[in-house]
């Protein structure tokens, strides 16, 4: 029988990359805590390398602002995904659910919430709110359908796809090119887009990339990967041995540290006068945290469909409409709005972790 923490304790040839084959290996807890800090380390900074290097090539290919920003959360997404595929892969649902859904109500709080705070406030163009915020609840909407198996992993990750697509679609598009648009839309989305690029731009300002540019991308991605799938080993080792619950380990420790450059990014943005592009940058990390770390992977290895992990998409549910509604009402997140998402996100922590404690009936 599976155990709250989410694997069963059989023994596994391969054994380093099992929690149970880590404990057969006898790592200390010293040197599982050491391996966790320098991994978690590594997958961070190599991330943000990551970041800035694929926007320096983004804008040698010409890409919009639009389109930048999905490249670079996408960048910066890596840590959560690869954590997220590693569990999946070996069994860990809970862990590997957790680290995606945890990983975007932690977004929300670090990036908008946070942001809000800091800066005092982030003022919002009306349309981004609605062109974003559509977007991200229907992934939201896709989540908690696909954890709760109402809908197949392939059947979420084909619905998800069919707002994805048109999305960026739309992001990519040039000023010029925004008149192939449908007549009835063209207005209201080159508008929407046009207000987003300017939020944007504020904070994106990446100078041309070259050959060098690539070469640093592509081994700051293999340190990401390497770092971030032996962080997840450690963690569920650190994890079982000391009988966490996996969907703690995921949606709550793993969840923060691979989330931790979006509270960097969130703080460097608003101390600058940027905040505005938090909304766009948080909501487009976690549409492509679900489709990539999640339902991707689900449709290949394993299905996310778990009670433990419930909690978590309903709460990443709800903290997003409560986000749009709050930046519809006010034009923008401000301070007192921005500190109501942060205590949200306690509430969370607070009542995942009491509920996966809490000793059955």
């Amino acid at each position: 029988m599976p155990s709250r923490g989410g694997w069963t304790g059989r023994r596994y040839r391969v054994g380093w990359i099992h929690p149970a084959g880590l404990q057969h290996r006898m790592m200390s807890s010293p040197w599982a805590v050491a391996v966790f800090v320098a991994a978690a380390a590594l997958s961070v900074g190599a991330s943000a390398v990551l970041v800035v290097r694929l926007e320096r090539l983004g804008v040698r290919l010409g890409l919009s602002e639009a389109l930048l920003g999905l490249v670079a959360a996408l960048a910066a997404d890596t840590p959560e995904i690869t954590s997220a595929v590693t569990a999946l892969a070996h069994g860990q649902h809970d862990v590997g659910t957790g680290v995606v859904l945890g990983s975007n109500v932690f977004n929300l709080a670090a990036l908008i919430g946070l942001g809000a705070v800091v800066a005092g406030g982030i003022k919002l163009h009306r349309r981004v709110v609605i062109f974003e915020g559509t977007a991200a609840l229907w992934i939201a909407a896709l989540s908690i359908a696909a954890v709760m198996n109402l809908i197949t992993p392939v059947a979420a990750l084909v619905l998800a796809l069919a707002v994805l697509a048109p999305y960026v679609y739309v992001s990519a598009l040039r000023p010029s090119g925004r008149s192939a648009l449908p007549p009835r839309l063209r207005s209201w989305l080159a508008g929407a887009v046009a207000e987003e690029e300017q939020e944007l731009a504020d904070a994106i300002h990446p100078g041309k990339g070259g050959p060098r540019d690539a070469a640093i991308a592509v081994l700051a991605l293999v340190v990401v990967v390497v770092a971030s799938a032996a962080m997840e080993r450690t963690a569920s080792t650190l994890g079982a041995r000391w009988a966490v619950p996996g969907v703690i380990t995921g949606a709550i420790v793993l969840a923060a540290v691979t989330s931790m450059p979006n509270a960097v990014a969130a703080v460097f943005l608003a101390r600058r006068g940027r905040a505005s592009a938090t909304l766009s940058e948080a909501f487009n990390s976690n549409t492509l945290n679900v489709i990539a770390g999640l339902l991707i992977p689900a449709v290949i290895i394993a299905s996310p469909g778990l009670a433990d992990a419930l909690r978590v998409a309903v709460w990443y549910g709800v903290l997003t409409v409560a986000t749009i509604a709050l930046a519809l009402a006010g034009r923008g997140i401000n301070r007192r709005s921005g500190a109501l998402i942060i205590a949200a996100y306690l509430v969370f922590a607070v009542t995942v972790i009491a509920d996966a404690i809490r000793p059955p009936l």
